[in-house]
C-alpha cells in the first residue's frame, strides 16, 4: 500500500481533517494536500512529525514507499 493511502486512511480513521492535520504540522492546508497527494517531496522531519502525531513512527506510514524506491 503506497504512503498515500495509509497516509489518508489513518489520518480518516482518527478523526483527523487536513485541516486539522496542517494546523498540528504547523503548515497550511495547501501544503498538507500536496504531501497526501505526492505533489510535494516529505521531507524526514515532516515525516517524523507526521508519525508523531498519528502516534506512529515514521516507517510504519512511509518505510514501504521508500523501499519501493530503493530497487
Amino acid at each position: 500500500m503506497s504512503y498515500i493511502k495509509k497516509l489518508k486512511d489513518l489520518r480518516e480513521k482518527l478523526g483527523y481533517s487536513k485541516t486539522e492535520m496542517a494546523r498540528s504540522l504547523g503548515i497550511s492546508k495547501t501544503y498538507y494536500w500536496q504531501i497526501e497527494h505526492k505533489k510535494r517531496n516529505l521531507s524526514y522531519k515532516m515525516a517524523y512529525r507526521i508519525a508523531e502525531i498519528l502516534a506512529l513512527k515514521p516507517d510504519d506510514i512511509f518505510y514501504d514507499e521508500f523501499n519501493k524506491s530503493l530497487d
